[in-house]
């Protein structure tokens, strides 16, 4: 049984991508910073479906504890990497432990569990990598400088590492979610104007689910999947294209 990491996913994008992929039949660590009981749900979950699936926690703006996450999971076929932090801040407040906490979660993290991952997916000559990314890369919120640019980096990430480690049956990319409705964007979507002005801005006129994004993510990870690499494939609405 193929192993694979969700980073981020004990609710959200990341719990529906992590018992997506137990329903493909792979074994899942069900990633979370330190809500442990919300990552055991997820698992309860799984388990409900006939999955298997254990939870680990790392705060990922520690790199201590990316690299101990990635010893405690060790050998993984499948690695997505969902878990981001995004801090809402007019450009001109932003503080330096404010960018480095959102760097290190959403980019260096990254960087660092692919570093780890790689050597057994090599060995196999066979694995799959996909960031989770964010309309944010080509259309950039005023108020999540930080946020958006560490998409961007990551999704440049992808584009250099699929070239890369694409002679050894790795393929790498990134599914970018536009507006989903999560827990991240309840506060701000229950202002009614706010909500509206969004709505407006999707062309297919309606927020997305978590299990929007699952999908792609199936496909990708799948042998149907193993011609697809280097992409950043927007999961938006039609948001992008504006």
């Amino acid at each position: 049984m193929k192993k694979a990491l969700v980073t981020g996913s004990s609710r959200g994008i990341g719990r529906a991508i992590a018992v997506r992929l137990a329903k493909d039949g792979y074994y899942v660590y069900v990633h979370c910073a330190e809500n442990i009981e919300k990552a055991n749900e997820t698992v309860r979950i799984i388990n409900e479906i006939g999955g298997k699936a254990e939870a680990v926690t790392a705060n990922l703006c520690d790199t201590d504890q990316t690299r101990k996450l990635a010893e405690k999971v060790g050998e993984t076929d499948i690695l997505i990497l969902n878990a981001s932090l995004q801090y809402r801040t007019p450009w001109i407040e932003i503080t330096e432990d404010a960018c480095r906490e959102q760097l290190n979660c959403n980019f260096v993290s990254s960087m660092l569990l692919i570093q780890a991952m790689v050597p057994y997916m090599k060995k196999n000559k066979w694995g799959r990598i996909i960031t989770i990314g964010s309309v944010q890369e080509s259309k950039p919120h005023p108020d999540m400088l930080v946020y958006s640019a560490s998409k961007a980096a990551q999704t440049n990430m992808v584009h250099s590492l699929s070239l890369q480690l694409a002679k050894d049956g790795i393929t790498v990319n990134n599914v970018a979610p536009g507006v989903i409705y999560t827990d991240r964007n309840i506060e701000a979507l229950s202002d009614a104007e706010y909500a509206k002005k969004v709505t407006d801005s999707i062309p297919v006129g309606f927020y997305g689910k978590p299990e929007d994004c699952e999908g792609i993510v199936s496909l990708l990870c799948s042998e149907e999947g193993r011609y697809i690499t280097g992409q950043s494939i927007y999961v938006d609405g039609g948001k992008s294209v504006q």
